[in-house]
């Protein structure tokens, strides 16, 4: 009766999401009532009246102070987005000739780069804005531009690594590092589905090419490894994508005067906001004058909020500057940032109180309990599967992190493996899988007008679920051989 009563939440968000008749907002919130409803019974049964008051007076603020840091990111996001529109620039403006390089810069650099410093689907559109001047429209367009969501577990500045992390019992740097790991065979087969989908574009990609692509993903997958390894997690995704677009642009467009002053002016929200975040993690007495600087941890076991040094205050600051040098209306930008935020706040909030209470109550626990009690080690490999449907169904790494990383960590007690690997798997699996969620693939069809059915595009789209899926059993399947 534990274990069933300890299910039905996860089981009906799942089910609701699955069905395609609720938003993600709907199937959070019932979830979350759900939620609530089966720990305060559990609880009351075990423990009484007074164990349940004292559930719900920890589990709220640990979920609520855990979900600002989720939505002080969402919110100055979105008006940093808002705002580099305002200014009326643009990633990638003019009209070029399409060649392998410029389409590998689109794919691997410049959209991946663009979704890490502000993230949901930001670098989505602006790579099929960019696919569009090369002159890739249609279903590739749709195909390449996914390749936006290749390093997601950065993506809007880690902020799902960061929930994961801590709902691990990890730092945000520990789930990083094991994730950039991770990301090594994952993007080794993105980049070989990558030549399938350019030469379907027509942009054949020839042999030295295909060398050269090689070494640059190999630069960005080690840029991207010690990044993580020396500073934090949430420039680990931005500063080696923004250097090395530098570096790839000089090289492949040798640019003269006047063009490399466009392209600086047209960049220049973005390239601020990359400075501002590496100058604060990387210069030491600026990170150490800032990280403590006003810094709140009302929770032992969550991350602090120091507001100088968090990824926010930087993209609001310069989203500001922006609007104020555009002489753009600041109460217009806000109200269109807030518009297209909320959504995602609330999301973000129902699943993060949500995981709170699943790890409060002990229900994650019991289903971990339950799971090795059926399939005993064989659980293990469940993970991957979970982690894969609940990047796909919520589009949001946070999301799917707050629903099942709690269950997962658990269970790799339970069968006496590395919680740290299989959080990492949780973590680059759903992740990656967010690339394929209805919300992805729905939007890129309605900005490239597409009449095509989503049968039909899942045709075509779905290798790209294997290369994390493949990666996330076969570590699942060396922790178990480790294990005997």
């Amino acid at each position: 009766m534990t274990t069933l009563l300890s299910l039905l939440p996860l089981l009906l968000v799942l089910g609701l999401l699955a069905s395609g008749r609720a938003s993600a907002l709907v199937a959070g919130l019932a979830g979350l009532a759900a939620t609530l409803a089966a720990s305060a019974t559990l609880v009351l049964q075990a423990d009484g009246p007074a164990a349940v008051a004292l559930l719900f007076r920890r589990e709220v603020p640990a979920g609520l102070w855990l979900s600002w840091h989720v939505i002080a990111i969402i919110v100055t996001g979105v008006f940093f987005h808002r705002a580099t529109l305002a200014r009326g620039g643009a990633l990638g403006a003019g009209t070029l000739e399409a060649s392998p390089r410029r389409l590998f810069s689109v794919c691997f650099l410049l959209a991946p780069f663009a979704e890490s410093v502000t993230g949901f689907g930001v670098g989505y559109i602006i790579a099929l804005a960019a696919l569009r001047r090369l002159g890739i429209g249609g279903m590739p367009a749709l195909l390449l531009g996914l390749y936006s969501q290749s390093l997601v577990p950065w993506g809007a500045l880690a902020i799902g690594t960061t929930v994961g992390a801590t709902l691990a019992g990890l730092t945000p740097g520990q789930l990083g590092l094991s994730s950039a790991v991770l990301q090594v065979p994952i993007h080794a087969m993105y980049l070989l589905l990558y030549w399938r989908f350019a030469r379907e574009a027509g942009v054949a990609v020839p042999a030295l090419q295909k060398l050269d692509d090689l070494v640059w993903t190999a630069a960005l997958l080690a840029l991207v490894w010690l990044a993580n390894r020396f500073s934090d997690v949430e420039i680990a995704a931005a500063a080696p994508t923004a250097f090395l677009l530098a570096v790839r642009f000089w090289r492949d467009e040798r640019p003269d005067g006047a063009r490399l002053r466009t392209t600086l002016r047209t960049a220049a929200p973005y390239v601020a906001l990359t400075l501002a975040l590496c100058a604060t993690r990387l210069i030491t007495p600026l990170r150490d004058l800032l990280k403590p600087l006003w810094a709140l941890r009302p929770f032992d076991n969550q991350p602090a909020f120091a507001p100088f040094y968090a990824p926010g205050f930087w993209l609001l600051a310069i989203g500001i500057v922006v609007v104020a040098l555009a002489r753009a209306p600041l109460g217009r930008v806000t109200r269109e940032a807030a518009a297209g935020a909320w959504r995602a706040c609330a999301v973000t909030l129902a699943f993060v109180v949500m995981a709170e209470f699943y790890v409060g109550s002990g229900m994650a626990t019991s289903i971990a309990e339950a799971l090795r009690a059926v399939a005993g080690r064989g659980a293990a490999l469940g993970v991957p599967l979970f982690a894969a449907v609940g990047g796909f169904l919520t589009g949001s790494g946070a999301a799917a992190n707050a629903m099942l990383m709690p269950m997962e960590t658990a269970l790799a007690r339970a069968l006496a493996l590395d919680p740290a690997w299989i959080a990492a798997v949780q973590n680059s699996v759903t992740a990656n899988l967010t690339m394929l969620s209805p919300i992805r693939v729905s939007m890129g069809a309605a900005i490239l007008a597409l009449s095509t059915s989503d049968a039909a595009l899942y045709r075509r789209a779905w290798p790209l679920a294997l290369p994390p899926l493949v990666t996330g059993v076969a570590v699942v399947l060396a922790l178990l051989a480790l294990g005997n």
